[in-house]
């Protein structure tokens, strides 16, 4: 019993401890800010083409500037597919994949809007304008 009041003014005291702390942590915290979580952009999707080079792929194909494509007949067996080709500034041809274009130059890929080009081993991309008939002179 003699060591009853010490006792009690001991918890009395950590009890006030307590709620001090807990008042003053009411006081001074701040103010609750909404979380908005941002919108995802479709258009921030990265391509397949551009993690091509993490991996060791080709960024670009190299563009073929002194040939023009001028149109494609795209068949189902890809060896019968012809590209219509202008070259260095000559009447346009139909070449057929696999064939010769020019001395060291072979075509060998035809899409619906781009062939392949092989020229001294390098492939070569040509695209098919928007508008065919107006790149024609």
């Amino acid at each position: 019993m003699k060591h009853l009041p010490m006792m009690t003014s001991y918890v009395l005291f950590i009890a006030l401890c307590a709620s001090l702390a807990y008042w003053a942590m009411q006081l001074f915290k701040p103010k609750v800010r909404d979380v908005v979580v941002p919108a995802l952009s479709i258009g921030d999707a990265s391509k397949l083409e551009d993690a091509a080079g993490l991996f060791g792929g080709r960024l670009s194909t190299p563009v073929a500037s002194n040939y023009q494509l001028i149109g494609v007949i795209f068949a189902s067996d890809p060896d019968e597919s012809v590209a219509i080709l202008a070259m260095d500034g000559k009447p346009a041809q139909a070449i057929r994949t696999h064939r010769e274009v020019a001395p060291g130059v072979t075509l060998n890929e035809v899409n619906r809007h781009h062939v392949l080009l092989s020229e001294g081993g390098v492939i070569k991309r040509i695209e098919l304008p928007e508008n065919p008939g107006a790149s024609i002179r």
